[in-house]
């Protein structure tokens, strides 16, 4: 396989969301990391390390994906690498995450406002 020249670098994964401050703040508690707010539209979360950052986008009109859905609705979804799944679990209930699915090596979350992730072992 021959090696490819990148157009570019990903610098940020985006999510709407009807208030981009408390979503921010949800995965802060999840992440760590450092929040940016630009304006009461958009704030980024700088994940520890300073490479990569998710951005927290107002969407006015905000549906939250289907999960499950053979439809295509659930779009995409964040892999959180985690040490223990129970305590993961404990500790993301508590800021407000969903548990929908448990399986023996991942669990699926819906944040607060319905975006679906996982927690892998």
């Amino acid at each position: 396989m021959s090696a490819i020249t990148p157009i570019g670098v990903l610098s940020s994964v985006v999510l709407d969301c009807p208030d981009p401050q408390a979503l921010a703040e949800f995965y802060r508690a999840v992440l760590g990391g450092v929040l940016e707010p630009d304006d009461d539209d958009w704030v980024d979360l700088i994940l520890p390390g300073g490479g990569l950052r998710i951005g927290f986008q107002r969407a006015p009109e905000y549906a939250p994906p289907v999960w499950p859905g053979d439809d295509g609705a659930q779009q995409s979804h964040l892999d959180i690498a985690v040490g223990d799944l129970d305590l993961a679990q404990r500790r993301l209930l508590d800021a407000g995450a969903r548990l929908v699915d448990a399986e023996p090596t991942f669990r699926v979350y819906l944040d607060p406002v319905g975006h679906p992730f996982c927690t892998i072992h």
